[in-house]
């Protein structure tokens, strides 16, 4: 195990392990440590964001719950999942930006869920921008109530400033040439 590794809850290590073999990067520990390293930083910046966001980490979204949500999956990506509007939500998928096998981003305007979102089960879509996530590590909802349209553009707004902020760590911690 190294530094970087021992830090991230055990349920996660062996899904950046997984990554590490897709991410493009040699798989070797070194490798592992910098993705581990990238992902403690990306959590850090998910909780930083729910800070000023005025938002609250909760155990699950129940699948009738009209709220939106932010996520923050195993691996490393972010899910915004925005409140029901005519019976369907906006998603938006924004992935780790290393691995070879998902779409970097992806959105769909008409998603429905499969199921509730629940802290270590993926979520799944009947309709959506993907079929399922990884494991959720973390679900994030507004603490006051506010109307669909306005909770929705803080989501999408989030959603932007946390994915710039996780292709920089990328850029800086992850692919850093030594």
């Amino acid at each position: 195990m190294g530094v970087y590794l021992d830090q991230i809850p055990e349920e996660i290590r062996d899904h950046i392990e997984q990554i590490t073999a897709t991410s493009g990067l040699p798989n070797t520990d070194e490798s592992v440590e910098r993705i581990a390293e990238g992902w403690l930083e990306k959590k850090r910046i998910f909780e930083e964001k729910l800070d000023e966001l005025n938002m609250e980490e909760v155990d699950e979204l129940p699948r009738d719950d009209a709220r939106g949500a932010l996520l923050l999956t195993y691996s490393g990506s972010i899910l915004s999942i925005g409140p029901v509007v005519e019976e369907r939500r906006r998603v938006e998928y924004a992935s780790i930006g290393l691995r070879q096998d998902v779409p970097d981003t992806a959105t769909h305007e008409h998603s429905e869920l499969a199921d509730d979102v629940v802290v270590d089960d993926p979520v799944a879509f009947n309709v959506g921008p993907i079929q399922k996530s990884s494991p959720i590590f973390k679900i994030a909802v507004h603490r006051e109530e506010l109307e669909p349209a306005e909770e929705e553009q803080k989501l999408t707004e989030a959603t932007q400033a946390i994915t710039e902020e996780f292709v920089e760590v990328n850029k800086t911690v992850v692919m850093k040439k030594d």
